[in-house]
């Protein structure tokens, strides 16, 4: 297995940028939406042949085990090159999770399968009365004999009719506070009493689904980590979650598109354009170098604290200034629908737009992000 380490960052940054601009299919560049897994399947082939499909894991699990500043270099050229976000929750999420928690029998099971592409992942956690208030959830499991039995139903679940299995979380214990009484499960989505939904979107797509489990039962193999111990797994795995999500990739594919657009419209000889323009940059400057800071410390193998609230809150709050001045420029074809032409440079101003209004809900609201760091940071009184 090849020691990516051992390598120069320069060297590094150069074979990634070599291979992302012959191996990318080009059409999946600066994409402003979730690719689908049918979308990026080979993609995935070719990452997973490289060694490079989980740059994240440590390499005895098949991982790249990347220091810091290459990490950092390899997200970049990613970034550089328009290259979409995979169905990629089992390698972000899950995989780190069961790592840390799972039994040896579930990391056998459950990593090679999910580095391969042969186990595609999505999350169960929100329903329809417990979003940012998690620990609200309703979604029970109830042992029976060598089995446990889940019955509720989960909402806003990414992806889920591409996904094979699902993480979720439900009470397994109605008498404690409703922290304490929670715990994480792995299920197949092909188990008999699951149906699953899809939401269509403003954008028109159908990145969100419903599922509902209907006495749908699982092996006591599923559960992962102690019975009532899932509330620690959940927070452990939005600390992963918010550290995905505040990745500068989504603000700067739309300022990318930004960009070609001020450049066809001749808007970088206004001066108050340049202004504002400025100011969105040095924002996403400074979410790059927030973001490299928390990669360093995952990359240490430090648990990211509740300060990572303040990543989530700026790569989110960031992508919505910058889809907002990109529908200005586009002027009346920026309150269009669908991919519009403006002097030879193609965008779809309101897909972009759209998809950033709910970042400032979805992994937790930035009211809620706002109170975590409030409380657990600034120390203040409540």
């Amino acid at each position: 297995m090849t020691d990516w380490n051992a390598m120069s960052d320069e060297d590094f940054r150069r074979e990634a940028r070599e291979f992302f601009e012959s191996e990318y299919p080009p059409a999946l560049r600066y994409i402003l939406r979730r690719a689908r897994w049918h979308e990026m399947k080979e993609w995935w082939r070719k990452l997973y042949e490289k060694g490079w499909i989980a740059p994240n894991w440590p390499r005895e699990w098949g991982g790249m085990g990347l220091e810091a500043g290459k990490m950092v270099a390899l997200l970049e050229e990613m970034e550089r090159h328009g290259v979409a976000r995979a169905p990629d929750q089992g390698i972000t999420q899950v995989g780190p999770i069961i790592m840390q928690f799972g039994t040896e029998e579930q990391k056998r099971r459950y990593l090679p399968g999910t580095l391969s592409g042969e186990f595609i992942w999505c999350q169960g956690y929100s329903e329809p009365n417990a979003g940012s208030d998690l620990a609200s959830l309703q979604t029970s499991a109830i042992r029976v004999d060598d089995e446990f039995v889940i019955n509720g139903q989960k909402i806003w679940t990414s992806l889920a009719d591409d996904a094979t299995h699902i993480y979720l979380l439900a009470r397994t214990d109605r008498q404690v506070k409703k922290q304490a009484g929670i715990s994480f499960f792995i299920v197949n989505l092909q188990t008999p009493g699951i149906t699953i939904r899809p939401i269509r979107n403003l954008a028109g797509h159908e990145e969100f689904c419903q599922v509902f489990f209907d006495e749908v039962r699982v092996p006591l193999s599923a559960l992962v980590g102690q019975l009532n111990e899932g509330w620690n797994i959940a927070k452990a795995l939005l600390s992963f979650e918010r550290l995905n999500i505040g990745s500068p990739r989504r603000p700067q594919y739309a300022l990318h598109r930004l960009e070609a657009v001020a450049r066809a419209r001749g808007l970088f000889a206004d001066p108050g354009f340049v202004d504002r323009y400025a100011a969105v940059k040095l924002d996403l400057e400074d979410l790059a170098a927030l973001y490299g800071g928390f990669v360093e410390q995952a990359k240490r193998g430090e648990a990211l604290g509740p300060e990572i609230s303040m990543l989530k809150i700026w790569a989110m709050e960031t992508w919505q200034r910058v889809t907002d001045l990109l529908v200005e420029v586009g002027e009346e074809q920026g309150v269009m629908p669908g991919v519009q032409d403006v002097a030879g440079v193609k965008a779809d101003f309101l897909n972009a737009f759209y998809y950033a209004r709910p970042a400032t809900i979805y992994g937790g609201s930035s009211e809620i992000q706002r109170n975590i760091l409030a409380k657990y940071v600034l120390r203040l009184p409540g």
